[in-house]
């Protein structure tokens, strides 16, 4: 039998089964059974029947699957190598083979509600996570009134319709800054992008600095993007000002050893001169010397969550808060 023209009547006659029953095997039909399903693509795959672009390639027999996607950020899409985002990832890819579950990243970055649609209408997913929000909040509450099954790892926004799980951003920003300010800190900068979750993050640091009598110094509010490299630079124009400053709240924690690379190059001494603080509590911040006291967000309890809320069709959905930790290390001096 020659495998490029196997036909569907031939996948039928090995398959021992009616041609319709092949046909809704090969869609992953519901009333069809695991074993059947199993035997067919079995045949399929191995006759080299032509799948259509869109068919997964993997063998059936989960549960259910999970798309990931990671929308543009400031631009560019979301860099897979940030290490916050592959400890994600990790979290998620666990939560989903404890629920026997398949998960996939796609390579699609969307931008717009379009591209939002476009995902969801395209794969064949149980559900899809979205982890970030981006511009896309408008986006993603008109994507909620199709009943498209996704969930977002994002901020709590006003207006909010769509389901999402994330930390208490206010809440963290507000604990790291608290604790510099008890430390004796005056000269406190916020060192963040501009996502959603950083502008939250940086309202917990102004409302702390104002809770302690300090008066936020518009020069000490700097705007970077998500890599070392860009608060490196951040910091380094700073100094090359000779602006003063004792503590640094980042809203990362991959933003916090970029300012301790520069600070270490302009010669001060962290957290002698500096206090540094962290948000997320990655493993890069356990290794990092000093080690780099941080705000905790719980990627293995993000995980379960945000597979839960995709692979649970009976659940409400909500918004779902996790609670953030103020981890103490070293390189805040205390």
């Amino acid at each position: 039998m020659s495998t490029n023209k196997i036909r569907l009547e031939d996948l039928a006659r090995m398959a021992g089964v009616s041609i319709s029953t092949v046909s809704r095997a090969l869609n992953d039909h519901p009333l069809i059974s695991l074993a059947t399903k199993k035997k067919v693509w079995a045949l399929a795959r191995e006759h080299n029947y032509p799948f259509r672009s869109y068919m997964p390639a993997a063998p059936i027999g989960a549960e259910g699957s999970i798309v990931v996607v990671t929308p543009h950020m400031q631009g560019r899409p979301l860099p897979l190598s940030h290490p916050f985002f592959l400890e994600l990832l990790a979290s998620i890819g666990e939560a989903a083979r404890a629920r026997d579950c398949d998960f996939t990243v796609s390579h699609t970055a969307p931008r717009d509600f379009e591209d939002l649609t476009t995902v969801m209408n395209s794969g064949r997913a149980s559900g899809v996570i979205f982890l970030g929000q981006s511009m896309l909040h408008d986006g993603f509450n008109r994507l909620a009134e199709t009943n498209s099954n996704f969930v977002v790892w994002g901020a709590h926004l006003p207006g909010q319709k769509y389901p999402s799980v994330g930390s208490d951003n206010v809440m963290g920003g507000r604990r790291a800054t608290m604790h510099l300010a008890r430390l004796g800190r005056k000269a406190i900068a916020f060192v963040g992008s501009n996502d959603p979750e950083a502008m939250q993050r940086r309202q917990g640091y102004l409302e702390a600095l104002e809770a302690n009598g300090l008066e936020p110094d518009p020069s000490l509010d700097i705007r970077v993007d998500f890599g070392f490299e860009s608060a490196e630079r951040a910091l380094n124009q700073l100094l090359s000002r000779r602006r003063k400053l004792d503590g640094i709240v980042a809203s990362s924690d991959l933003i916090a050893l970029g300012a301790i690379r520069a600070l270490r190059k302009a010669n001060l001494s962290v957290p002698k001169d500096v206090s540094v603080t962290g948000y997320d509590d990655m493993l890069l911040a356990r290794l990092s010397t000093p080690a780099l006291t941080t705000i905790q967000q719980d990627t293995l309890e993000a995980g379960r969550r945000l597979v839960a809320q995709v692979m649970d069709p009976n659940a409400e959905q909500y918004l779902d808060y996790l609670p953030t930790h103020l981890i103490v290390r070293e390189s805040c001096g205390a």
